[in-house]
């Protein structure tokens, strides 16, 4: 095997260290994640799979064609129990190769694009081709998912990514703690870098490229200026060092006042020469650090951020001064439209449209708009964003929240692939019937090259990374859908448990079916009906309904859910707002009519008496009271289904959750218990027959809440 182009002895030793944390001899702390090459269970699977490969055979060279044969030669040895050595041919015809996995570039496939990969398998022979060394590393990673999961190897496949840019959004700050991260510290440890790198980050990364993850945004939106220091630029580039051999850019959240605070500058004006030339000089001085920079993620003039506005500039031009900066180099600018003021008589929903829409076609082509899925703020059920059915001109990303700000943080079990599904399989009706919001991100519908899906990360520095076990899965089905948003989120779910926990054919059914009833499940006991934004002030954490006072009207929850003697809920259909008509005339139809709407999304867009009668046949108040009963009843079956699966998964793993579970039903009876005590004083109705009344006041509820706010 040719030795120059080897990695370094510090890559391989920390891909090795995978295998260490192989085996099933020891408790599961989660810390290998999805990327457990344990040995295969079921022998006849496994020994059909160790006479297939003998060898892996490199045709190609690279570092990173390399680091991928080192991967699969760890994964093989884990799984199959067989030492499978690399080597180096110069041989092609595949016809010459028996009982081998071959690696190799190919330029004449013209079904394979920047970055896929084609996955041949047959009769013994394994062939992984692309057109660039990172196609492979996919490629190889693709295998793995199909041994992982227990799959006949019989295909012939092209796997392209439809989505350009794949990245996880760190809010993570200088000091090292997260914003909204509920799993420890910051992973990056930026007091250690750069002279001591922690080994996880090579395992952060090496899961990242497993589900073609090819960007992370290093730092929090709410940027501090320092991330822009020659001291924090030394650490960065020691991460991205890392990244690199795996395909992953980093991307530099930035303070738009930088020019003024970092660099003294009496203005952060984006049409002045002077801050003009200083963000030019800047990012001339991170390339020199990061040669294959990302770019810059910026968050303005929303929430106090500064930005274009408070010089009495537009988004484009704060965007276009930066992407400008840019020129002669592959970075771009993501913009976020996360923007909306403080407006007592105002809609929020409507905010992003109000201040882009005049822009639409005035971005320069190195930016993205990202967009998030929904128009207030990842709540656990919005409808989606209507900027995705209004920009034909601008390149509009889409931003998902996987850590669980508003979904229970780390103590409950939420899969959240169908809320992202759900977001990007909805049709705009922009361009008639089939113009769905993935095929706005993906660039097909509008012919866009730029293009980009973000999540907002979940990771930190508890051993299993994610707080709850079951928020890798999140993780994992953000990556899988950034790749190909037409995977259905069973099927995510089904890959994702068969590489975690077992291929057991009755318990990974049983884990599945879990997985799939679990976020309808807590948005029955939080949010039915379309409710939303009743979360704890400022920590987000259980319920608040009856917050009437915060720093900004549209902060508390009187706000959005308009209770009343009259009813519930905001009528965006024109009453409180006319946030609707931001749709095309197909969507406003499905949704604003009350006696067709979807119950899902009912209260986002009607306020109702509370003896309305529903489709259902419940009044408005039977239906809401039901939803809030049987969300805490399914958390209960939650818990007795899964004592079913004692002894069939790993027991850490099993009793991790266990716990969960139990503070999950203890806080589905909180919501439940406080959200008909505060809306029964304006209902006056009793609950539903059968349904028995809690215990305890509103007051006492009210008690829970407040220790939140203890220091």
């Amino acid at each position: 095997m040719n030795k120059t182009t080897k990695p370094n002895l510090l890559k391989k030793a920390l891909l090795f260290f995978a295998v260490l944390l192989s085996g099933q001899t020891y408790a599961d702390d989660g810390g290998r994640l999805w990327l457990k090459y344990d040995l295969i269970a079921d022998q006849a699977v496994r020994e059909n799979y160790a006479k297939s490969f003998d060898k892996i055979v490199l045709l190609e060279h690279s570092e990173r064609i390399i680091l991928a044969a080192e991967e699969l030669q760890v994964a093989l040895k884990g799984l199959l129990g067989k030492d499978v050595p690399i080597e180096d041919f110069s041989e092609r015809p595949k016809e010459k190769h028996k009982n081998a996995i071959l690696l190799m570039l190919d330029q004449d496939n013209t079904k394979l694009e920047t970055d896929g990969y084609a996955l041949f398998c047959k009769n013994g022979l394994a062939m992984i081709s692309a057109q660039n060394d990172l196609g492979v590393l996919y490629g190889v990673f693709g295998l793995l998912r199909k041994i992982q999961t227990e799959q006949t190897l019989d295909c012939d496949e092209v796997e392209n990514p439809k989505i350009r840019w794949r990245m996880l959004n760190h809010w993570d700050n200088a000091n090292g703690t997260v914003e909204r991260g509920y799993a420890g510290s910051s992973i990056w440890k930026w007091f250690e870098l750069p002279e001591r790198i922690d080994p996880r980050i090579v395992q952060y990364a090496r899961a990242n490229a497993s589900i073609g993850i090819n960007a992370v945004s290093i730092n929090n939106v709410n940027a501090s200026a320092r991330f822009l220091t020659a001291e924090y630029l030394r650490k960065i580039k020691g991460v991205a060092d890392v990244l690199r051999p795996y395909g992953i850019k980093v991307f530099i959240s930035v303070n738009f006042k930088a020019p003024k605070t970092l660099g003294g500058l009496e203005t952060s004006d984006p049409l002045d020469e002077g801050v003009k030339n200083w963000w030019q000089e800047k990012t001339e001085e991170i390339y020199s650090y990061i040669p294959d920079f990302g770019g810059y993620l910026v968050k303005a003039n929303s929430e106090g951020e500064p930005g274009p506005q408070d010089y009495g500039r537009t988004h484009a031009d704060g965007a276009n001064m930066l992407a400008e900066a840019m020129k002669g180099h592959d970075g771009i600018v993501v913009w976020r439209a996360f923007v909306y003021n403080a407006d007592p008589n105002g809609d929020r929903f409507e905010e992003a449209n109000k201040q882009f829409k005049p822009l639409d076609g005035q971005f320069d082509d190195k930016v993205i708009v990202q967009v998030k899925n929904g128009p207030i703020d990842f709540m656990p059920r919005e409808p989606f964003h209507p900027m995705f059915g209004q920009f034909p001109k601008t390149q509009l990303g889409i931003e998902f929240q996987i850590t669980q700000e508003y979904l229970g943080h780390a103590t409950h079990l939420i899969y959240l692939a169908p809320m992202f599904k759900e977001c990007l399989d909805s049709d705009t009706y922009a361009k008639g019937k089939g113009s769905t919001v993935g095929r706005v991100v993906d660039g097909s519908l509008y012919q866009q090259k730029q293009t980009l899906m973000a999540g907002v990360a979940n990771t930190g520095s508890d051993a299993n990374w994610t707080g709850h076990p079951f928020g890798q899965a999140n993780w994992y089905a953000f990556g899988r859908l950034a790749w190909d948003h037409t995977l259905s989120a069973e099927q995510i779910a089904q890959e994702w448990t068969g590489m975690t926990l077992t291929n057991k054919k009755n318990p990974e059914k049983e884990i599945v079916d879990i997985m799939m009833a679990s976020l309808p499940t807590y948005i029955n006991y939080t949010y039915p009906l379309g409710l939303h934004h009743m979360m704890g002030e400022g920590h987000h954490y259980g319920p608040q309904p009856w917050l009437a006072k915060s720093g900004r009207p549209d902060w508390t929850s009187v706000y959005y859910h308009r209770a009343g003697k009259d009813g519930i809920g905001f009528d965006r259909s024109g009453g409180m707002s006319k946030a609707l008509k931001l749709y095309a005339p197909e969507v406003q139809k499905k949704w604003g009519n009350p006696a067709t709407c979807d119950l899902n999304y009912l209260m986002w867009f009607h306020h109702l008496p509370w003896n309305y009668k529903l489709t259902t046949g419940r009044t408005l108040w039977d239906e809401l009271m039901t939803r809030y009963y049987l969300g805490v009843e399914q958390v209960k079956d939650f818990e007795n289904r899964w004592h079913n699966l004692k002894g069939q998964i790993d027991n850490a793993f099993y009793e991790n959750v266990n716990s969960r579970l139990k503070i999950q039903e203890r806080e589905a009876k909180w919501w439940r218990d406080a959200c008909y005590l505060y809306f029964e004083q304006f209902s006056g109705l009793p609950l539903p027959k059968g349904l028995q009344p809690p215990k305890r006041t509103l007051e006492e509820v009210k008690a829970l809440e407040k220790v939140y706010h203890l220091r």
